[in-house]
């Protein structure tokens, strides 16, 4: 290991945390579940569709612009 600024270096000190990944992944996978349930949504509207896009919308929205 180098010595960096008087420490030891760590190569994996700069891996993500598990809640930075769970975050990384939820906005992956968000994204083509929006489409989906507009899609469904469109074809066959309830109110639980309706009420579930809007939270997934909202949701992926706060992921992307880092309100979370």
């Amino acid at each position: 290991m180098k010595r960096r600024f008087g420490r030891f270096h760590n190569p994996y000190h700069n891996r993500p945390s598990i809640w930075l990944r769970i975050k990384l992944v939820f906005g992956q996978i968000l994204l083509p579940l929006i489409c989906f349930q507009l899609l469904r949504t469109l074809l066959l509207p309830t109110t639980f569709d309706v009420i579930l896009l809007t939270i997934m919308i909202v949701f992926y929205c706060s992921i992307r612009f880092q309100l979370i």
